[in-house]
């Protein structure tokens, strides 16, 4: 009985040295301090928090700011816990004493960008906000202890896949609930601790192949799961199941939560139910490409060529040179296969080749060009003309009329 009042008396003392927040619980574990401020109806990070605090946790309150002066000088703190709240705004430079900050938990918040600061952190917790893009360089300090990034729900249609694929000690990496359309070949590949990707419920229509899904086992879940393993989850997605998802569907996994959306026979079929050679590829048919095409020499051509197919075809123009046009201040492709050549020079006369490709094959088609040379007209010393010669302005007009049309 003695020691417990002597225990009381000391942890009293401890109290009125350095006073807890009001309604909130201090725990004092020798050295560590915790302090716990959850569901208090705090609308600001309170004054009175211990400097030397370990572990702060402020969920479930109504905090609408992380303000400089809120953590100032707290270089202990290894833990922070942010959720839950209405937070839309972090301050310049709100965490920049967290030096030794572990873990920090902003999901459930109001946040639309993330700026960060912090130099060891490895657990960044931002799902259930309100980020439609993160810039490229968020998680730059970061990047080689980052352990797990939470990004879902959310409205992302981009995220910084550059920066995505130098987090090489992440294990953890949840984008699920988004927007996100597109995932570049390969960005996954040097993520060897990778150990969970959760893609679900995105737009995504297909998952290019990376060497890391072929390098160890694949799972749906992780109940069961071997640890040297990757569990990838992308149901809830408009996949389309063509060729490119073969590498997909040879994957040794066995759920069915993922269906197909496209094309019109497979859609809303299980992903692996359906037999390998099913996912087909059709190969590109050039269904459209410019007539003889004539252009006066320092005026604009417009040369065309369309191409259908599964995938849809990406096209790619060679010059009469032999030369893989790319863009330029001269030149420009458009997604939808045409070239456009601003000004048009005595060299450009010949054929272009237009290539149409996709997984399944390629398919090649010629459009002659013809530049015509800019008339040149000498210099008259003689006034006169004859009285049926239209004024020189008029004769060079219509020179340049007939010569386009």
């Amino acid at each position: 009985m003695d020691r417990l009042w002597i225990s009381l008396l000391l942890l009293a003392a401890a109290c009125r040295g350095q006073p807890c927040p009001k309604r909130c619980m201090c725990q004092s574990l020798s050295p560590s301090l915790a302090i716990l401020c959850s569901k208090t109806g705090l609308l600001f990070v309170p004054a009175a928090i211990d400097r030397r605090t370990v572990e702060l946790r402020l969920q479930e309150n109504f905090i609408t700011a992380v303000r400089r002066k809120d953590f100032a000088n707290m270089t202990s703190l290894l833990h922070l816990t942010l959720s839950r709240n209405t937070i839309s705004q972090i301050l310049p430079s709100a965490f920049s004493d967290l030096r030794r900050l572990r873990a920090l938990h902003l999901d459930s918040n109001r946040l639309t960008v993330i700026k960060v600061g912090l130099t060891n952190l490895r657990h960044l917790i931002l799902a259930n906000n309100q980020l439609h893009s993160i810039s490229p360089h968020a998680f730059d300090d970061f990047l080689s202890t980052l352990e797990d990034l939470d990004l879902s729900y959310n409205n992302l249609a981009e995220v910084p896949w550059d920066t995505i694929g130098r987090l090489t000690n992440v294990n953890t990496l949840n984008m699920d609930h988004n927007l996100i359309e597109n995932v570049p070949q390969g960005v996954f590949t040097n993520l060897h601790k990778l150990a969970r990707l959760d893609m679900t419920s995105n737009k995504l229509k297909k998952i290019p192949p990376d060497p890391l899904f072929l390098r160890i086992p694949v799972y749906a879940k992780s109940k069961g799961s071997p640890l040297s393993s990757l569990v990838l989850s992308f149901g809830g997605n408009p996949l389309h199941c063509n060729c490119e998802l073969l590498w997909l569907r040879r994957l040794t996994r066995e759920d069915d939560l993922e269906t197909c959306a496209s094309p019109p026979d497979l859609s809303a079929k299980y992903f692996w139910t359906i037999p390998e050679e099913e996912f087909i590829c059709d190969p590109p048919v050039l269904t459209r490409k410019s007539p003889h095409t004539v252009a006066m020499e320092g005026q604009p051509a417009s040369l065309k060529c369309k191409a259908n197919g599964d995938p849809e075809p990406e096209v790619h123009w060679i010059s009469p040179e032999g030369r893989l046009i790319s863009n330029s201040s001269r030149t420009l492709v458009f997604p939808n296969g045409s070239l456009e050549i601003n000004v048009t020079s005595l060299k450009d006369s010949g054929n272009f080749t237009c290539i149409a490709s996709n997984a399944a094959g390629e398919s090649t088609g010629r459009v002659e060009l013809v530049v015509t040379a800019m008339p040149h007209l000498a210099n008259s010393t003689s006034r006169s003309r004859d009285p049926g010669t239209a004024p020189l302005s008029r004769t060079y007009s219509s020179c340049l009329t007939s010569c386009n049309a």
